[in-house]
């Protein structure tokens, strides 16, 4: 079947905005949710659509960490496609590949396809580390099974928190350090937090690799994964809409298995 959807990652702080042309993803909004309206999402969602309007089997399809935006995300995509319905992944949809976990209803449905997207590419046992509003750190084994992962503050809740909950740290707005080491405080807090943040990765790729016996490849995503990982050799690939490709693939795999 041929795809044609514009897709919806709705995070914790920003809104994905996508389009598949029979297969084939364009170009990527992203835009911040704090404060805003269905009416400003409804735009972005409708330039979205012209892209897929008319194409065989159009529709709409997201997925939500947020439940809080769901209600304000359906209304702009009513408002900007004539009243048509958000599919999501995970009620209406089923997931793409089987959840492990011992409690798989509370397990974020973004990194369950995040992962889904990255076997379906590699096809073995693989990471992801989806580095957001949160770094999560994910596994799946070889047969594409969700197995879990680990979940840590993200980059900005990081420099936040130490700016916040401190006297004299500074607010630092987030760069990957130059330097072998911190010569001022601005410094220090970036080496901390981004050698912090890759050292947290690197235990954790480790630990999974002894469980398996084997290496497994690591696959980056996320608003931070370029300044996080780009040139670091434990990285097979940054994939910045990695879910949006699990969209779509949830959403290919329900249609096949249902023949529709």
């Amino acid at each position: 079947m041929e795809i044609n959807l514009v897709v919806l990652n709705v995070g914790n702080s920003r809104l994905a905005v996508g389009s598949f042309l029979a297969g084939e993803l364009g170009e990527v909004t992203r835009v911040p949710l704090e404060g805003i309206t269905a009416d400003a999402l409804a735009e972005h969602i409708g330039e979205a659509w012209l892209a897929v309007q008319g194409r065989e089997n159009a529709g709409v399809v997201g997925a939500s960490v947020n439940p809080a935006m769901n209600d304000v995300v359906a209304q702009a995509v009513a408002q900007a496609i004539d009243g048509r319905r958000v599919v999501w992944i995970g009620k209406d949809l089923e997931l793409p590949i089987k959840v492990r976990t011992e409690q798989p209803e509370q397990t974020g449905v973004d990194r369950v396809l995040a992962m889904a997207a990255a076997y379906e590419q590699m096809g073995k046992a693989c990471v992801v580390v989806d580095a957001g509003t949160a770094i999560t750190v994910n596994v799946c084994d070889d047969k594409g099974r969700f197995l879990g992962g680990a979940i840590a503050p993200g980059v900005r809740m990081q420099l936040d928190a130490l700016h916040d909950k401190t006297a004299q740290l500074p607010a630092v707005r987030f760069a990957a350090p130059t330097e072998p080491w911190g010569k001022t405080t601005q410094q220090a807090i970036l080496h901390g937090v981004f050698h912090g943040i890759r050292g947290m990765v690197k235990e954790l790729v480790e630990n999974y690799a002894t469980e398996f016996g084997a290496w497994p490849d690591l696959v980056a995503t996320g608003g931070d994964a370029a300044t996080l990982f780009t040139d670091w050799d434990l990285v097979h690939a940054i994939a910045p809409n990695l879910v949006l490709y699990g969209i779509a693939l949830a959403y290919a795999e329900h249609h096949i298995k249902h023949g529709t």
